[in-house]
């Protein structure tokens, strides 16, 4: 068994991901009615499972035009901030990785971080602002310290979620400085922000996909 992310894996963790976000809806639901616009389950339930649906049905071969499809999907079937966020994330990811139908574990770290800098240049955020990226930038940061150091594409996946993890309930003191929550001050700490909820999920499904 080669130690690549292939066509077959990147789907399977796209439809994991779908799958515990539809599952977890009404929790992303309630975390963002405390700070923000009570959507965000509905939100990302529709569109990652729009995204599945379309990428079954088109099966596309390289790894470029299945993360493109899902791009563009996430931000034409995701309402507010979230869909062109988690959009520039996966259309930087494609593009990083290439028209290839397999990518081995750095070029992945590579597509990782570029798949961040594209969310932080588009949301205009940094670690510390209570947003998606407290859970993807030690994600990202903690796979390519595991890709480094010799780990398998599992281990460094699993290393990736279980950092997001950590951000993620690391933004619930945090006093939001961007987005929706940042209008609630010093009100928005005390709360797990939706969006690194939904960015764990991302990395957990992405460490069950390449486990399996």
């Amino acid at each position: 068994m080669t130690d690549t992310i292939t066509v077959a894996a990147a789907t399977a963790w796209l439809e994991a991901y779908a799958d515990v976000v539809d599952a977890q809806r009404d929790h992303l639901t309630e975390l963002d009615s405390a700070i923000g616009d009570a959507d965000h389950g509905a939100n990302m339930s529709r569109g990652t499972r729009a995204a599945v649906d379309k990428v079954l049905a088109d099966q596309p071969a390289h790894l470029d035009g299945l993360l493109k499809a899902v791009g563009m999907t996430l931000v034409s079937t995701v309402g507010g901030t979230s869909g062109p966020l988690y959009g520039t994330f996966f259309l930087r990811l494609a593009a990083a990785l290439g028209h290839e139908g397999e990518a081995d574990p750095a070029t992945l770290a590579a597509g990782l971080r570029a798949g961040l800098d594209g969310v932080i240049a588009r949301g205009k955020a940094e670690a510390g602002d209570k947003t998606m990226i407290d859970a993807m930038d030690p994600a990202v940061a903690a796979f390519e310290r595991a890709v480094t150091g010799g780990s398998v594409l599992g281990a460094a996946a699993s290393a990736a979620a279980d950092a997001a993890d950590a951000g993620r309930d690391a933004t619930e003191p945090l006093i939001a400085r961007k987005g929706r929550a940042s209008y609630l001050g010093e009100r928005s700490a005390g709360h797990i922000d939706p969006g690194a909820a939904s960015t764990a999920l991302l990395f957990r499904s992405l460490a069950e996909a390449l486990a399996a």
